[in-house]
């Protein structure tokens, strides 16, 4: 895969404060309790910069947030550009109209999970998953930033039992949604086993809502993402959540079927 501008500036901007500061991979290792070997990769570019690593080496080596900055403009640039002006939207939020028929909409999945998507369901390998991985992670500060937008989440059953990464990590993600549907701000509904066809599965979308101006789409296929703008398909997109919200399980009972699904992953 080739290099990305803004990771290629991380890696040399590392390597000038470190040497700056008289520190030898090993040394700044050390300090921030990780491996040299790690310091390295990311020095190299083999390895993207995780949040707590940028955090760590930008204290000790006075960057004063300047590998902070140049990380999140990596998670910016490793976003299809397609979908960077819908995160900007995502963002913004006072309010998102979720609904998923496939898997675990991309704000609320763990670590493994996703990963376990990106190697599953895409066409990267390898490295290549980390940078797309750690942006989706980042995403997800939306819902823990002093006044979240309000979430409301509709998944297809079949999410509870569609086998992404195994027992281990379905356990896990779904003990997840229990554990973030239980804040004030987050809203989980399940469209149960026996209602049959409805509009939903026609595909997957999200509804935005901006702190001014009128409501904005999203729609997701295999090739790539669509912002829906025009009045019209968004009063469309609004009337499908209207009838998807009104197939699914209330809140408390989407969160006990979640729970009960999370311990059958054995």
């Amino acid at each position: 895969m080739d290099r990305m501008p803004m990771l290629e500036l991380f890696a040399g901007e590392l390597r000038r404060l470190r040497t700056k500061a008289g520190l030898s991979q090993e040394a700044l290792g050390e300090q921030v309790s990780y491996s040299a070997s790690l310091v390295a990769s990311v020095e190299q570019c083999r390895r993207a910069p995780r949040e707590e690593f940028t955090l760590r080496v930008d204290d000790i080596l006075h960057g004063e947030g300047l590998l902070v900055r140049i990380r999140e403009a990596i998670l910016k640039e490793s976003l299809m550009p397609w979908f960077r002006e819908w995160v900007t939207i995502e963002q913004e939020a006072t309010a998102l109209c979720s609904f998923q028929p496939l898997v675990v909409p991309g704000l609320l999945q763990t670590e493994e999970y996703a990963r376990a998507l990106y190697e599953g369901a895409s066409h990267l390998v390898g490295e290549q998953v980390e940078h797309p991985l750690a942006a989706r992670l980042d995403r997800q500060k939306v819902l823990t930033r002093p006044g979240p937008p309000l979430l409301v989440a509709v998944l297809d059953y079949t999410v509870l039992e569609r086998p992404v990464g195994g027992p281990k990590v379905m356990r896990e993600q779904l003990r997840r949604l229990v554990e973030v549907g239980s804040r004030t701000r987050v809203h989980l509904h399940v469209v149960p086993r026996g209602v049959g066809a409805y509009p939903g599965l026609n595909g997957a979308f999200v509804i935005a809502t901006p702190p001014e101006g009128d409501d904005l789409g999203y729609l997701d296929n295999q090739m790539r993402g669509t912002i829906v703008e025009r009045t019209l398909d968004v009063n469309s997109l609004r009337q499908t959540w209207e009838s998807v919200r009104a197939e699914a399980l209330p809140h408390g009972a989407t969160l006990k079927m979640i729970s009960e699904a999370a311990e059958s992953w054995t």
